[in-house]
């Protein structure tokens, strides 16, 4: 019978906090029914058939099962109790616990002199599947609790700074940490967007597999974002040096999961709630920058091209105005001979070396103090 029969049957046996999901329930039965030789049925925490090596039974209402549930033990039908139960077989019927709590019960269809000698087996290995599947989500559910942080961190689509500072701290994120950005981006054109997503998930995996500690989110079908700590002690040079020996150690894990053509570009390295998403802005921008430039290897960093990614939001608008004013000035005070722009790009060249400068233009010293 169809457990919809029996309303008021239900309502009276408590539903556990956890619960069985059907397909975990149907794993356990062929598993159970490969080495034995009876009919095995996975009832939920109402003592509905949820599995069954019968498939026809599933959804009906499993009397033994319930019978389980009220009393918290296991139950055993004998050819005649069976026939004064609806719907039931002959057979034995063990609880099935999670956590402590019972969370279904599994039941092997026979006579129970038969059966017996397997129930304990069964059930064993049944709740071994439970627990590993229970692992398995929890597991799931921080990385998605992890990546959901990442994501809000690095676009700030609108939480407020306390509730990310909450957040961080539940997940034991140092946020006065100066870390880095790193982009995995897929520059293939025509690639199907969840070709795309599987290439950025497969890194994914592959790059937690290797540092647990690695803080990720995938932005976009075509970006998979990086987040860890990095040193910034000592000059710019060593910063530059640690980039690019970091790059290449995800580039070698990256290189055997991701089919596609991408690249992997580091952005500046800050701390604060802020520095995050300003680290994930300058790896976008120092993507574009190394694009512009013809950069053809596949790993690039903020400390490569600092300048150019410092100033690439002058491009536009009154900051570019602003910036090349003095310029212009300098421009229009020497219209035709220019020789003024020559000597002040000399000047940088020689890193205002006075001297250097003179001699790179052949005038002499004088002659560069007056200009």
């Amino acid at each position: 019978m169809h457990y919809t029969d029996f309303p008021d049957r239900l309502s009276s046996v408590e539903m556990p906090v956890m619960m069985i999901v059907p397909q975990l329930a149907q794993k356990i039965v062929e598993r159970s029914m490969k080495v034995l030789p009876f009919n095995v049925n996975v009832m939920d925490g109402r003592g509905i058939i949820i599995a069954s090596g019968t498939p026809q039974r599933i959804g009906d209402l499993h009397s033994g099962a319930q019978m389980v549930l009220a009393r918290q033990q296991a139950v055993e039908i004998d050819t005649a109790a069976a026939a004064s139960l609806p719907g039931a077989k002959a057979g034995i019927n063990l609880p099935l616990y999670g956590r402590g709590e019972i969370c279904g019960v599994i039941g092997i269809t026979g006579a129970p002199d038969e059966t017996r000698q397997f129930g304990e087996l069964v059930r064993i290995t049944a709740e071994m599947m439970i627990e590993q599947a229970l692992l398995t989500g929890e597991l799931q559910r921080e990385r998605r609790y992890r990546e959901e942080f990442v994501f809000q961190l690095l676009t700030r689509t609108g939480v407020s700074a306390e509730s990310m500072s909450a957040w961080a701290a539940r997940l034991g994120v140092d946020l006065t940490q100066t870390r880095v950005v790193t982009l995995l981006h897929i520059d293939s054109p025509r690639a199907e967007p969840d070709h795309l997503l599987l290439n950025l998930q497969r890194a994914q995996s592959e790059l937690i597999g290797r540092w647990s500690s690695l803080l990720t989110a995938v932005i976009s079908p075509r970006e998979l974002a990086l987040l860890e700590p990095f040193d910034t002690s000592g000059p710019q040079g060593n910063c530059l040096h640690r980039a690019q020996k970091r790059l290449h150690e995800l580039d070698q894990v990256v290189a055997h999961c991701v089919e596609l053509d991408y690249t992997l570009t580091a952005g500046i390295s800050l701390a604060g709630l802020d520095g995050a998403s300003a680290s994930y802005q300058s790896a976008k921008t120092t993507l574009a920058v190394a694009k512009s430039r013809g950069a053809k290897r596949p790993c690039t960093s903020f400390y490569e091209y600092p300048l150019p990614v410092l100033l690439a939001d002058l491009d536009l608008g009154w900051k570019r105005e602003r910036f090349l004013k003095p310029l212009e000035q300098l421009a229009n005070s020497d219209p035709k001979s220019g020789v003024l722009i020559k000597t002040l790009a000399a000047w940088f060249a020689n890193n205002g070396h006075p001297t250097l400068t003179a001699k790179a233009l052949h005038i002499h010293r004088n002659s560069l103090d007056y200009r």
